[in-house]
């Protein structure tokens, strides 16, 4: 292909930008990224990829040196369709059926699109989530709709709460002290209004799992199998936090409330 340095160095970093904000594998950023600068002619690329930062260096076959470039990263979050098609993309320019420019407006297409699915169905996948994973852990059906509504609500809280907190570990903080006090007052409730028995642990195991790091927790693994230690303990760490304040924002309303 035809292209400068400049071009296939855009194109290279913005479809490692999507890959990472998306929650993509290390490894996987940096072969897609490689990919892309062998269908351009480059013939030894490097590039380097934290979870936070992505590194690229392409040597000009014109002038016979070598450009470095740096692109920082400041949100993630997990949107396994977005890999897929910036993977589809980058076959399809390694296979010659995109140009170099096409590939670069298919990408921007990319990063400028949503979730594939829209607020109000993560919503509900997440709550009836929360339900069959509270009958799962030993819940009864009498647990299932308070865990579906405990969970619908302390997802959309986090969402919301994510928006205009810039740390996320606040928004599962509060998320998980909600879907607590949600729990308890079911449980509470349930008792002394309707004579009805509520196992209040299983609803609340059931509520916090949408907001459990699992994808996270798999890619730090794969990530130190696959020998980047940097960004497996960095995504191991985020994981470990993540989980500490659900814990906590669960334990301070219990806490609270008996």
């Amino acid at each position: 292909m035809n292209s400068s340095i400049g071009e296939v160095m855009e194109v290279c970093l913005l479809a490692g930008k999507i890959m990472l904000q998306s929650g993509a594998e290390i490894y996987r950023i940096e072969d897609t990224m490689n990919r892309i600068a062998r269908a351009c002619a480059v013939s030894e690329p490097h590039s380097y990829v934290t979870v936070t930062g992505i590194f690229l260096t392409l040597r000009d076959p014109e002038r016979g040196r070598e450009q470095t470039r740096f692109l920082r990263i400041y949100e993630r979050q997990i949107d396994l369709n977005k890999i897929a098609a910036v993977n589809q993309i980058s076959r399809m320019l390694g296979e010659r059926e995109l140009t170099l420019k096409q590939a670069h407006e298919a990408l921007m297409t990319i990063e400028r699109s949503g979730f594939l699915y829209p607020l109000w169905l993560q919503i509900i996948a997440a709550a009836f989530a929360s339900g069959f994973v509270c009958l799962a852990f030993g819940g009864t059906w009498l647990d299932f709709w308070p865990s579906v509504v405990t969970g619908g609500l302390g997802f959309l809280l986090y969402i919301l709460i994510n928006r205009r907190v810039a740390v996320k570990f606040f928004s599962e903080i509060l998320a998980a002290f909600a879907v607590g006090l949600i729990a308890y007052l079911f449980y509470y409730y349930g008792i002394h209004y309707l004579n009805i028995i509520l196992h209040s642990d299983k609803v609340i195991i059931g509520s916090v799992m949408p907001l459990v790091p699992g994808v996270l927790i798999m890619n730090a693994i794969r990530d130190l199998m696959a020998g980047d230690l940097v960004a497996g303990l960095a995504r191991g760490t985020e994981a470990f936090l993540t989980a500490l304040a659900i814990g906590t924002g669960v334990a301070v309303a219990l806490a609270v409330l008996m």
